[in-house]
């Protein structure tokens, strides 16, 4: 049977790219038929590096099928996975976030979790000498879950690792990184064409904070008047996704990348607690800024406090 290679729900450029860098790896290298998969519509900066390198859209599934074989990559969450990822057949795991728990397996299973930036840099590393196989539409590939991953190497997630790995596929491809960036999160910022709900949902994890249950949403853009000046309509629309999604707050961070900060949306008293107890922030309107702030997974999730 074919192995379906998925990373996370809401897909942004690593959980796009690194299946499709793992499938190749699996199919190409070790003679394993695998496929990519998605979870979810891969974002706007996703999309753009799939046009970019002529690669073609991973089908978006729902489930992972009751004893098929499977690879996780970019997670280890359940909350982020099909509803049946317990019943498949799954084979391996490559992360770089904080153990959750909550996967079971039918075995012993391979996994790898390295605390660098970028699953795409975990790989490389995996490969081998077979990385010097890697044509340039994957190389490409991970170049871009890398920028991605470290937003150009200013979130505190880098590591040398993947500055290094970084800098040897654009040399090897002939691309300049800060060029390539800036095109990246041009793509990554255009988002006006979404709704309210799709915004919040674009690059979201489901968090509990002593029982308190929050969608911890991320928007990382070069254009942060964007969603910001849809503020009102977002608070509205955060009422309606906590009760379709089963939450009970939604805490919605725009991070601007050019000026490594973050604006923190205060829609209630509860998130303005979140925000003076997690940062320290002193909180007197509808938003905070937060200099500093870049990484859910570094920053932002291990400090919350309710």
């Amino acid at each position: 049977m074919t192995i379906k290679v998925f990373g996370h729900k809401a897909p942004d450029t690593d959980s796009t790219g690194s299946p499709i860098i793992w499938a190749w790896y699996l199919s190409e290298i070790k003679g394993t038929p695998a496929e990519a998969k998605l979870l979810g519509e891969p974002n706007t900066e996703a999309a753009f590096m799939l046009e970019r390198w002529n690669l073609d859209k991973p089908e978006i599934i729902e489930a992972a099928g009751e004893g098929e074989p499977c690879v996780v990559v970019d997670t280890n969450n359940p909350a982020e996975l099909p509803d049946d990822i317990n019943s498949c057949d799954l084979l391996q795991i490559i992360d770089h976030h904080k153990l959750t728990g909550g996967i079971e397996t039918k075995g012993p299973i391979d996994i790898t979790m390295r605390p660098l930036a970028c699953t795409a840099t975990i790989m490389n590393d995996l490969m081998g000498e077979s990385r010097n196989a890697m044509p340039d539409a994957i190389k490409g590939a991970m170049l871009s879950c890398i920028l991605s991953d470290t937003m150009e190497f200013r979130s505190p997630t880098t590591t040398d690792v993947d500055r290094v790995l970084a800098e040897q596929l654009a040399r090897d491809l002939g691309i300049d990184i800060s060029d390539y960036a800036a095109e990246m999160f041009a793509a990554k910022s255009d988002v006006s064409a979404f709704s309210d709900a799709e915004l919040i949902r674009m690059d979201s994890k489901i968090n509990e904070v002593d029982g308190v249950k929050f969608r911890v949403s991320v928007l990382e853009t070069t254009s942060p008047s964007i969603p910001l000046d849809r503020k009102d309509s977002i608070f509205e629309t955060m009422k309606s996704v906590c009760e379709e999604d089963g939450v009970d707050h939604v805490l919605m961070f725009v991070i601007d990348i050019l000026k490594e900060e973050a604006t923190l949306l205060i829609p209630n008293d509860v998130v303005k607690a979140v925000a003076e107890k997690s940062f320290g922030a002193t909180v007197e309107g509808d938003s905070v800024v937060l200099p500093g702030i870049l990484s859910r997974k570094k920053q932002i999730i291990p400090n919350l406090k309710v």
